[in-house]
């Protein structure tokens, strides 16, 4: 039952890892290895898809384990982290339905390529903050 409790810890942990390992690591990475630009473009969307498909899928179980969860000493935390998760869960769709399709038909490239990197490092603080406030949560819970 203890890691049952732990596990928001995870999920978010999970978020954010992906964020910077797919953002940070791999897709630079594409760029160099791939060789040309527009493989390592088509292998980034995919991972990119992966990942908003990954940011709902944790945005919703720390949604459910943030309402299912809390003692009441530590509702200000979840609201707070409820506020970052659904932001972060937003901007994933954002990504994904918005941002993409126009990246990938090269429409106004430059615009959208910069809208994308922000919306992107925007949701890496959000689940950076979401990490640190549930890691924050377990400690204030004895956990």
């Amino acid at each position: 039952m203890q890691a049952l409790r732990a596990l928001d810890v995870w999920v978010a942990a999970l978020w954010w890892g992906g964020l910077t390992v797919v953002g940070f690591g791999v897709v630079p990475l594409l760029f160099v290895h791939l060789p040309t630009p527009a493989m390592a473009g088509t292998m980034a969307a995919t991972l990119f898809s992966a990942l908003n498909v990954l940011a709902l899928l944790c945005g919703l179980c720390l949604l459910v384990f943030l309402k299912l969860n809390q003692p009441l000493a530590l509702i200000h935390q979840a609201r707070t982290a409820i506020f970052y998760v659904v932001s972060g869960m937003l901007i994933a769709l954002l990504l994904e339905w918005v941002v993409a399709p126009r990246i990938v038909a090269r429409q106004d490239l430059r615009l959208w390529h910069s809208v994308g990197t922000l919306l992107y490092a925007l949701q890496w603080v959000l689940t950076t903050l979401i990490f640190k406030n549930r890691v924050a949560a377990r400690k204030s819970n004895g956990a």
